[in-house]
């Protein structure tokens, strides 16, 4: 019998050393690190990446700078002492483990309060801050600084380093005639654009001799008009060749210009990266790593039978499921929990607004970065009887972890598919892939066992009869239609005709004529009214999408979906957008904006008004299951009607806690 990943499976000499197969995890943030220094979490987190089956993992960006800190701080010595520990319990389980060097130049605010760092003088994209136009003594300076900071990972026992040359961070500011205006050595020509990157990858091979790993990870393109494209990007790569400076090059796509391809979400297809990345990585004579969105070993082995790379980084599906590789190699891909490409539990929550340290998570896998807390879920002392109520992603994880732990678990949903609110969530273009989670567990559900009855509706009485030794509740929200807005609680809409007045669920469920023109009302900020008026767009529709924000789906910027979103909303003609609004009013064919900022009024032709101003949690039962003294765990959208990660991990702590 041919072996399925004969090619993954294969080892590669990298520089002077042997990665074991063709499976890494490439760099990204986690936010565990305090002050600078790894710890037990961070370690934990990785080993589980090793002990799953990764050939090679990459630690987030390193500062080598003190005027660019980042998660660990390689500019300090100290940083040997505290590193070793990770390097040896890592490289133990036959992974290596290289270090991710780092200057967020324009990215990278000043800690001192001062100007970032970069090229050139130009404006951070984010921010809007000019940067400081480095000198040659800062420059200098700087290449010192990542030469240091690669002894120091060498000293701790790291196989290598990888100066980070993408994502309009520092090196890529000079590599990129989009933000290198230079006229001096340093600027103009592909030679003095690549010489900063040059002087610093030099000082690090005479730092650290031949023997330790050296890469770098580059831009196959930038994403945005007059940045690094293919043809430059390989030049870049020869250049960076011929002098003998790397042992691999990284490529990836995207930046600080174009959030959106730097981390795809759902709406990317598999393997969106390497359209871009294939150009550079062809014609390379070192080996070669590819990313984006790569999710399956199954996926991986086309990939590097095919030549586009020598090497596949997979970072979500990792994260979502960290046993990825030695769970496929041994022939049980179907036991391999799905990354849905959501961007909300490891993007998302490192960028939320008050996230605890700006930790990342994973959406499907509550366990990943609580690694340090335990071995995941333990058996159960005695089995038991216990009843989910309802098969949305929280109760779906809660009868999975109850069925983990060895007792007899039976799942009742009264709709006649599993799946829950996700179900209808699929129905919007683009947002298939996150249902791909609930189909998984319903799949584990139905293999290990567990009872599972759908279209049956179950009410106090009836679990009074079953008598369960536990209930878990998760029946979900039901989607308000009082029309009370966030921002003018005290306002009431007039005339809110329940024929003209519909919610997400009714359009994305199929339950609504088309319109000639609608308007969707957001009062939420992420995703929920966002399908419903996509769906309307590609059914012929004209939509006004009003918000009550001062901007398109704030939300859903810190999950790089944002961008992406807006862009293809606006492909239609008939899209048009309204910030800081309220309804005020609905008619006969009508629905009246009013300002948030102003007395100015707006009324609209519409034959629809789309509602989403929020949820009321289903949990009357619970409330009648606990009068009756039962044990009774509420879980998801039930508690509060939150994004898919609170929903699973609720579901996985009743699924514990029974």
């Amino acid at each position: 019998m041919s072996n399925p990943y004969a090619h993954v499976g294969a080892p590669i000499q990298v520089g002077a050393a042997t990665f074991r197969n063709r499976i890494t995890r490439t760099a990204h943030g986690t936010g565990f690190a305090i002050d600078g220094q790894p710890n037990e979490r961070l370690i934990r987190y990785h080993e589980a990446r090793a002990r799953g089956g990764v050939g090679s993992l990459f630690l987030e960006t390193c500062g080598v700078h003190p005027s660019s800190p980042g998660p660990l701080w390689t500019f300090e010595d100290r940083i040997v002492e505290s590193m070793a520990p990770l390097a040896q319990r890592i490289r133990a389980l036959d992974t290596h483990v290289l270090a991710q060097l780092w200057h967020g130049g324009a990215q990278a605010p000043s800690p001192t309060g001062g100007p970032s760092y970069a090229a050139s003088p130009v404006a951070d994209s984010i921010a809007g801050r000019v940067t400081l136009e480095m000198p040659k003594s800062m420059i200098d300076e700087v290449v010192a600084g990542f030469a240091a900071a690669a002894r120091r990972m060498q000293e701790a026992g790291l196989t290598g380093v990888e100066l980070h040359c993408a994502h309009t961070y520092l090196i890529c500011s000079f590599l990129s005639p989009l933000t290198n205006r230079r006229t001096d050595e340093y600027g103009g020509s592909l030679e003095n654009r690549t010489r900063f990157c040059r002087e610093a990858l030099a000082a690090v091979r005479e730092a650290c001799g031949p023997e330790f790993v050296v890469g770098v990870r580059i831009n196959g393109s930038e994403s945005v008009a007059g940045g690094i494209e293919p043809d430059e990007a390989n030049a870049i790569r020869a250049r960076l060749e011929r002098d003998g400076l790397i042992d691999f090059v990284n490529v990836s796509m995207g930046g600080y210009f174009n959030f959106a391809k730097m981390i795809g979400a759902m709406h990317e297809p598999a393997g969106y990266e390497l359209a871009t990345s294939t150009p550079v990585t062809r014609a390379a004579r070192v080996p070669t790593i590819v990313t984006g969105r790569i999710t399956s070993l199954a996926q991986a082995e086309r990939i590097i039978a095919a030549g586009d790379a020598d090497i596949v980084s997979m970072v979500r599906a990792l994260l979502a499921d960290p046993e990825l590789v030695v769970k496929s190699l041994a022939g049980r891909e179907a036991d391999v929990r799905p990354c849905i490409g959501c961007n909300e539990g490891c993007v998302g929550r490192r960028f939320a607004v008050g996230a605890a340290v700006g930790q990342t998570g994973c959406t499907v896998n509550p366990e990943a970065g609580f690694e340090y807390l335990g071995e995941g879920v333990a058996p159960a002392d005695a089995p038991r009887s216990i009843m989910v109520v309802g098969a949305g992603p929280a109760g779906l994880e809660a009868a999975h972890t109850a069925a983990r732990r060895g007792h007899r678990v039976s799942v009742y949903e009264a709709a006649d598919e599993p799946g829950g609110a996700v179900r209808l969530s699929r129905a919007a273009p683009h947002r298939d892939d996150i249902g791909l989670i609930c189909d998984w567990l319903w799949k584990q559900l139905r293999g290990a066992g567990v009872e599972t009855h759908l279209g049956h509706r179950v009410d106090a009485e009836t679990i009074r009869a079953a008598a369960p030794d536990a209930v878990i509740i998760a029946t979900g929200a039901t989607p308000r239609r009082d029309g009370i807005q966030r921002m003018r609680p005290a306002l009431r809409i007039r005339e809110l005709s329940p024929a003209q007045v519909v919610t997400p669920i009714e359009v994305l469920g199929g339950h609504v004529e088309t319109p000639a023109r609608a308007v969707v009302f957001d009062d939420l900020g992420n995703y929920q009214a966002i399908g419903s008026a996509e769906l309307l767009l590609q059914q012929g529709a004209e939509v006004v999408f009003a918000t009550s924000y001062p901007e398109f789906a704030p939300d859903l910027f810190r999950s790089f979906q944002r961008d992406a979103i807006l862009e293809r909303l606006n492909g239609f003609a008939g899209f048009s957008l309204r910030t800081r609004a309220v309804v005020e009013a609905v008619g006969d064919g009508t629905v009246t904006l009013g300002s948030l900022d102003s007395d100015d009024r707006e009324v609209v032709r519409a034959g629809l008004l789309v509602l989403m101003t929020g949820f009321d949690p289903d949990a009357a039962l619970a409330a009648q299951l606990r009068e009756d003294g039962i044990e009774t765990h509420v879980v998801g959208d039930a508690v509060a009607p939150l994004l898919m990660p609170h929903a699973i991990a609720t579901g996985r702590e009743a699924g514990a806690a029974v």
